[in-house]
């Protein structure tokens, strides 16, 4: 069930999947004016949603048209959803003017508020905190209100578990929960009726699920990601003021990301392509020449930005695996799937020219190996997903590590192992499960290589080939399917601790 779950997921980009349920929830929205379960008329919702697409979309379009760049449209879209729901509606021509500056600020930020294409605060957060500091508008938070709270709440747990967040939104739900519970209890009510106030009345889950967790505006690691998310339940549950403005969610979420900037890695660096190789018949390995040093840590991405005629949805940046070493600073390599573009920025990027530069914008991740060298390792990688182990492994070598490491690879068919040779120069040992044994097609196996068989391994087969699995800490990568089936199989054998590639949707 997990397994289709993660399928299911994977085909959806996170803009289309946030899109999605933020109009489901206007949807919603408007079937509940017109039963009379909110307090806002359908003329003040409808001229509200009007304003908040139209100011964005007209926005950022020229924003986009002055500095000659592509917008993106569900982006947009996405801001204009939030907005919605985050001021307070009105069919008045002054509070509908409010709301557009709101849109407009909104849709500016992404360009004006940014750094090397990286916006640094959430454009929806940012446009109501400039609409409330200018006094022309305020935010409402409406989206808190117990009739939307069941739709609320599914979004945000789809969204945590699409990103890999969930025990960020957790970090955040338990301190907001208990500064606002212990603040309601000191004045005089029960502790239950405080929960009950607070997920009712307060935007707690909206704020966490849809806003919180945009990538763009998060720190790489993961415990950076949950300072900030404590940094800003603290100040969103404080309520403090400066002067008469008092600093309601949207302020408790532009101060997250400014923390969050300052702890990420915004140095963007220009990457010159020289060249590309062909690792099986589905996958590709691209190879740059960085302008300058990248630092990063064996199994580490960087998200790589590349401005293209045509975009489709999935926008211009997307995230690889680095598949060279660290030590190797005159170039940076990723493995890729390529057997189905699909995306029109994996056709930019394979159809690139020998000298065209793109931009590295963001290096990040935990998947990295344990710092204890002692620790027994089995990396398990399903097709292209080997692309983070063979930086570590790379790492080991450089560094002159002795590691006790198994590299379990499962393949479809033998002509898709990929890094064949620099595995055996590397010197790993691996157990190959593949639809037929690699011999019969004339596949030259290593000698620290062995044939297991055909299909997903089972528990009892990886006792079978790595009989001291459980003492092995287990590190999976690869497609959701095949991190699902393996996960299960490993825990079913006996490991205690997996760690695996966080990104749904590989």
């Amino acid at each position: 069930m997990k397994t289709r779950f993660d399928t299911l997921l994977g085909r959806f980009t996170m803009y289309r999947l946030t899109l999605a349920l933020l109009v489901a929830l206007a949807l919603e929205a408007f079937l509940l004016s017109a039963a009379g379960l909110l307090a806002f008329t359908l003329t003040e919702l409808a001229a509200t949603l009007a304003v908040t697409l139209i100011s964005t979309v007209v926005g950022t379009r020229l924003m986009a048209l002055v500095l000659r760049l592509r917008p993106h449209t569900e982006s947009t879209l996405i801001t204009g959803l939030i907005l919605f729901f985050v001021m307070f509606p009105s069919n008045t021509v002054t509070g509908l003017g409010g709301i557009a500056v709101a849109g407009l600020a909104a849709a500016a930020s992404k360009f004006l508020l940014a750094v090397r294409g990286r916006h640094i605060f959430n454009p929806a957060a940012i446009g109501a905190v400039i609409a409330t500091l200018l006094g022309v508008s305020a935010a409402g938070w409406w989206v808190a209100n117990p009739y939307l709270l069941p739709l609320v709440l599914l979004g945000a747990l789809v969204l945590l578990y699409r990103t890999g967040k969930l025990t960020l939104g957790l970090a955040f739900v338990a301190v907001s929960a208990a500064i606002l519970i212990g603040g309601l209890v000191g004045n005089g009510l029960t502790a239950g009726a405080a929960a009950q106030l607070i997920f009712l009345s307060y935007p707690i889950l909206f704020l966490v699920g849809f806003m919180l967790t945009e990538p763009l505006t998060l720190p790489p690691l993961r415990w950076q990601q949950l300072a900030v998310a404590v940094v800003v339940a603290v100040v969103f549950a404080s309520q403090p003021s400066i002067g008469p403005i008092l600093l309601g969610p949207e302020f408790a979420l532009v101060i997250g990301n400014a923390v969050a900037f300052l702890m990420g890695q915004r140095r963007g660096v220009r990457l010159r392509y020289t060249g590309q190789r062909q690792l099986t018949p589905t996958s590709t390995e691209l190879v740059f020449e960085p302008a300058r040093p990248v630092r990063f840590d064996a199994g580490q991405y960087m998200e790589l930005t590349l401005p293209h005629a045509r975009a489709d949805a999935r926008g211009a940046r997307r995230t690889f695996s680095i598949t060279s070493a660290p030590q190797d600073t005159s170039r940076i390599s990723f493995g890729l799937r390529t057997a189905d573009p699909g995306s029109s920025f994996k056709k930019a990027l394979l159809g690139l020219r020998e000298g065209a530069s793109i931009t590295g914008t963001l290096v990040g991740g935990d998947f990295r190996l344990p710092g204890d060298r002692s620790v027994p390792l089995l990396l398990a990688a399903g097709g292209i997903g080997v692309t983070p182990f063979l930086s570590q492994l790379r790492d080991v070598v450089e560094r002159g590590e002795e590691r006790d490491v198994v590299l379990l690879y499962v393949v479809t068919a033998p002509t898709e192992i990929a890094y064949l040779a620099e595995l055996k120069h590397l010197g790993t040992r691996v157990i190959l499960f593949a639809s037929a044994d690699p011999s019969d097609d004339g596949v030259e196996l290593p000698a620290s290589w062995r044939y297991a068989g055909s299909g997903y391994p089972d528990a009892d087969a990886l006792l079978r080939e790595i009989p001291d699995l459980c003492e092995r800490r287990a590190y999976v990568s690869g497609s959701p399917r095949i991190i699902a089936h393996l996960r299960a199989a490993l825990k079913q054998a006996g490991t205690k601790r997996v760690a695996t590639d966080a990104f749904v949707g590989y």
